[in-house]
């Protein structure tokens, strides 16, 4: 139960960032340190300028100079400074020292906080628009435990005073939030955009932790930044916690497998098997260097005009369950998301996808928006350094094989697809099992939900036990009937 907090402002609209920090301000009980480097003390001079700020803040700082923040913070491995890393770090050394120089007796009804970012603003040049992580450890109740707020943010504006109001802004969102928004993390992550908009900063990663948010499933956190127009695209790993997609990304050979993964099959991961064996093997591909990501399009969500949240945490459980990375993106479009990867990487791309996927692209309807239709779209999807690797299909009425040397696409796409396809941009997959192609997940999943005989065969090993003791995708635990 979420501690009630005193000075409540009775504020019937959205507040101001002024009447937020003055809410806070006027809480005795809440008491910390803020601590700020790169772009001035943004978030602490609201709580200054809004008053009262003498029994709320403890302690203010900039550690700018690199010099003096490592003699505080330690030296990081890799020399860098906006990173997670050293976030985490400010956070914990912070905390330690407001509980050692203070006697906690004496201040037995505050609940101690400390804020914390690392950014960089947008460079001279304007090449560069700047980005940061920005944290909150804090306390709901004075003998309580820790709980922490994590999130990264990319800054949109093109000017660096106003990307430091932004961040000014943010912080003050995220301690407001945490303290009046925490039984309901769902609001706390749109009220993080009070006051600003999505053209000026974007939000592509989140992390609750602590006891206060244990029911919490960053996995459902992380598509709500899709669903909420903070990001296009978000990752997490298979430990359930969100991953940062650029520190993924960055100068890595990607190759990526898109899916629908209701659930996962035998035949997805032999796919996953020959993908990797074969993009692995290409001489411009560094196997410790690759990344290999499933990815499931935000649409692929969509369940009769809503999302259905619980059936993408079943698709996410299985495939944590396998160990894999996943990224939800809102690129329903191949060449938008190869587009976002080659902001990060310069490196060999490979998509893994099946035979009708493939056909899929060569289909007019999706470029329509575009100047240049099709011909723009496979400008944009073949001019980076990119190869299809392409599994097979089964024709269900005649049991042919259909690969890239007899699949069918429209008569005005045939010249289209053998320019691509004899530039060495299609690959087959040739290393396949032929005994799984007839393998379906609309057909396993209707399986599973009339409780049919069978289905446990079509997935990979482990998968079955997974969806029967937690009872995924409708399983009843009833006894299965042919």
């Amino acid at each position: 139960m979420t501690l009630k907090l005193k000075g409540d402002i009775n504020i019937s609209t959205v507040p101001s960032i002024e009447l937020k920090a003055l809410k806070i301000n006027l809480n005795k009980s809440i008491y910390g340190t803020f601590a700020e480097i790169g772009a001035g003390q943004e978030t602490v001079r609201n709580f200054f300028r809004a008053g009262g700020a003498s029994g709320t803040i403890a302690k203010a700082m900039s550690a700018y100079d690199k010099d003096f923040s490592d003699a505080i913070y330690g030296v990081e491995d890799d020399n860098r400074y906006v990173t997670e890393i050293r976030l985490k770090k400010m956070l914990g050394y912070e905390i330690k020292l407001l509980e050692d120089r203070l006697i906690r007796k004496h201040h037995s009804q505050k609940m101690f906080f400390t804020f914390a970012n690392t950014v960089t603003t947008i460079d001279f040049a304007k090449k560069f628009k700047g980005h940061g992580w920005v944290g909150l450890k804090f306390q709901l109740d004075p003998s309580e435990p820790y709980n922490e707020i994590i999130l990264h943010v990319r800054f949109k504006e093109i000017d660096a005073k106003l990307q430091q109001k932004t961040l000014g802004a943010l912080g003050v969102n995220l301690i407001y939030g945490a303290y009046y928004l925490n039984d309901n993390p769902r609001e706390l992550l749109k009220s993080l955009y009070d006051n600003l908009d999505a053209f000026q900063l974007e939000i592509d990663m989140i992390n609750f932790s602590g006891a206060r948010f244990s029911y919490v499933d960053n996995r459902l956190m992380s598509l709500l930044l899709v669903k909420n127009g903070m990001t296009n695209a978000v990752m997490f790993g298979h430990d359930g916690n969100n991953l940062l997609p650029a520190e993924q990304l960055y100068k890595a050979n990607i190759l990526v497998l898109r899916g629908s993964f209701r659930p996962v099959t035998k035949l997805n991961i032999d796919l996953y098997k020959c993908a990797v064996e074969h993009f692995k093997n290409e001489k411009k591909v560094i196997p410790e260097n690759t990344k290999v990501i499933f990815e499931i399009t935000f649409s692929n969500l969509i369940s009769e005009g809503e999302i259905d949240e619980r059936d993408f945490l079943d698709r996410a459980e299985l495939l944590c369950a396998l160990g894999q990375k996943v990224m939800i993106t809102n690129f329903q479009e191949y060449f938008k998301l190869v587009e976002y990867f080659s902001e990060y990487t310069k490196k060999r791309i490979g998509l893994a996808m099946g035979v009708s996927n493939f056909v899929q692209i060569f289909d007019e309807k999706y470029y329509r928006n575009l100047s240049g239709g099709i011909l723009e779209a496979f400008g944009k999807l073949f001019y980076k350094d990119l190869k299809v690797y392409l599994y097979p299909v089964k024709d269900i009425k005649t049991g042919e094989i259909i690969t890239s040397e007899n699949l069918k696409v429209h008569p005005r796409m045939q010249e289209l697809y053998k320019f691509f396809k004899f530039n060495g941009k299609v690959v087959d997959l040739e290393n396949y099992d032929p005994n799984i192609l007839e393998i379906y997940a609309k057909k396993v999943l209707q399986m599973i939900s009339s409780r049919k005989e069978g289905w446990e065969y079509m997935l990979p090993e482990g998968i079955p036990e997974i969806i029967k003791n937690q009872k995924l995708f409708g399983y009843s635990k009833n006894e299965e009937i042919s």
